[in-house]
């Protein structure tokens, strides 16, 4: 048995017999791609080649037996986030066909789906424009897809393909480099691969790998940390969670796989190798440890000459999609949680370049991302914090953010404009409280400037006195002055207080300009800002 039979074509035929090579030159070839991560084809290799290794000589019984045992093979030869990954898709098609059912094109969509159902929760952080992507966009292109088989197989590497040329959109530091995922250039190799052996028409990649210019000559560095891995056993599954929270908290890449048999490969870039180890022997058995040194990462050289990234995190996926239409590598964090180290490290990494300045949208993400910027995973980065309360701080300083600018002085401009910002916002009372200008009661309607109760309106909450209040919390901040006001509107804003409130501005306030957007937040029904 060999590793492509089993994975392209035993689960479907098992008198057939391919070659690991139609695999390994398609994943060599993402060697010469210049990437960040260079260690992506031999990761990819190693694991598929342990995953052949396992079979042995083994002659199984029946498909599922030979994916199961090709999935142990895979998850304990993993290597580096690539590895892992490409383990657990083989992982995620063992499991669907131990459940039965006809391995034909509709059971390969299914199986695919619950690949990317599986690889997708073995990851602490999935991050757009990766590996990750490439395998949703793939599984997703053959949904409830009930066409032959080599029909199906081919639509796979199709849909692959084209998801690993939107990469470098999704990734603002692929783009500003030039290339694409590396991991994800590797699952089309393989899904290509997968085609090819099942049509019987290609030993090649179809897709071409090579890249157009030759990666630039990197020195030697030494090492800023480490990439620790290693297989755990003995470990309950219920507990696997609190195995990553506490991973992340002082690494980030983490990714704890399963092999469906009760091993676990565990994998994480961190600076303390001990604490990682240790974390493990407090739930189980590590066995298998392979530490590496990661050198610190070369500064990408982004378009214009410059070297530098605005990075923002923010509640609200509104508000998040605004940023990242305006080019802002953005972490949407759910309301009422707080990111966790690995989850900044990973924003930090997304951007392009040495220097990124970090726009947090209130008082407990500037927080995160304080502890986070100081960070032995940060490398060489030069990460600065720019205080910010409330989200239309980070708008105002995105508003006055200039490239041209030397990159200490922009940093200035941005703060100052931040702290210049006043700030309102307009709430429902969730329950009854006592503030400076009275008692509130449950469903009252709140004003706040700068944090601090200035009116309360008698529920219950209508447009009318969501209006009349907001009115009333922008007239005070506007008696200091002001041109602009910025409003974004929550979650549970009704859908026309925004347009009312315009005209009730234009009206008040013919001299001031208005900007207004949905920023999905829960909580404020309207966030005000004054510049």
């Amino acid at each position: 048995m060999r590793v492509l039979d089993v994975v392209a074509v035993s689960a479907w035929s098992a008198a057939c017999v391919r070659s690991l090579a139609v695999l390994r030159p398609a994943i060599n070839g993402i060697n010469v791609y210049p990437v960040a991560d260079s260690d992506t084809g031999s990761n990819l290799l190693h694991t598929m080649t342990g995953a052949r290794d396992a079979l042995g000589a083994l002659e199984p019984s029946d498909v599922a037996e030979a994916l199961t045992v090709l999935a142990k093979g895979a998850v304990a030869a993993a290597r580096g986030n690539s590895g892992v990954i490409i383990s657990q898709v083989v992982r995620g098609i063992a499991d669907w066909a131990a459940d039965g059912g006809d391995l034909d094109g509709a059971g390969l969509a299914a199986a695919l789906a619950h690949a990317d159902r599986i690889a997708t929760g073995a990851v602490s952080r999935p991050v757009a424009g990766t590996m990750l992507t490439v395998l949703h966009s793939a599984a997703a292109a053959v949904h409830g897809d009930t066409r032959p088989l080599a029909d199906v197989a081919a639509t796979v590497a199709a849909a692959a393909a084209a998801a690993l040329e939107e990469t470098p959109k999704q990734l603002p530091a692929l783009a500003k480099a030039g290339v694409v995922d590396a991991g994800g250039r590797g699952l089309v190799a393989v899904l290509d691969a997968l085609a090819g052996v099942i049509s019987g028409t290609a030993t090649d990649p179809e897709h071409e790998l090579a890249a157009p210019v030759e990666a630039p000559a990197v020195a030697e560095s030494a090492p800023y940390a480490w990439e620790v891995m290693y297989l755990l056993d003995g470990v309950e599954e219920a507990r696997l969670p609190a195995l990553r929270k506490e991973l992340s908290g002082f690494g980030d890449s983490v990714t704890v796989a399963g092999d469906g048999a009760g091993s676990h490969a565990v994998h994480v870039h961190c600076a303390d190798i001990g604490a990682a180890i240790e974390a493990g022997l407090q739930l189980g058995r590590p066995r298998r440890i392979r530490v590496e040194p990661l050198l610190t990462p070369t500064p990408i050289e982004p378009g214009g000459g410059q070297d530098r990234s605005v990075v923002a995190v923010v509640h609200g996926g509104g508000l998040a999609e605004l940023l990242r239409a305006e080019g802002v590598a953005v972490l949407a964090v759910p309301d009422g949680a707080k990111p966790g180290v690995e989850d900044m490290i990973g924003l930090f990494n997304e951007a392009a370049g040495r220097h990124v300045t970090v726009l947090p949208g209130g008082l407990d993400l500037t927080a995160a991302a304080d502890a986070a910027a100081g960070h032995a995973m940060v490398g060489d980065r030069d990460i600065v914090v720019i205080p910010c309360t409330s989200p239309v701080q980070v708008l105002a300083a995105l508003a006055v953010h200039d490239e041209s600018r030397r990159v200490n002085d922009d940093v200035v401009a941005m703060a100052e404009a931040a702290a210049a910002t006043r700030r309102g916002e307009v709430r429902i009372a969730g329950e009854e409280s006592l503030t400076w200008v009275g008692r509130a009661q449950s469903g009252d309607v709140i004003g706040l400037v700068d944090d601090e109760v200035v009116l309360i309106e008698p529920a219950p909450a209508s447009e009318t006195n969501l209006v009349a209040a907001a009115m009333s919390v922008l007239n005070r901040m506007l008696t200091l002055g002001g041109e602009l006001v910025t409003v974004l509107s929550g979650a549970v804003a009704p859908p026309g207080v925004t347009a009312e409130l315009a005209e009730q501005l234009r009206l008040e306030h013919p001299e001031v300009e208005l900007t207004s957007y949905a920023s999905g937040q829960a909580g404020a029904v309207l966030l005000m800002g004054v510049e």
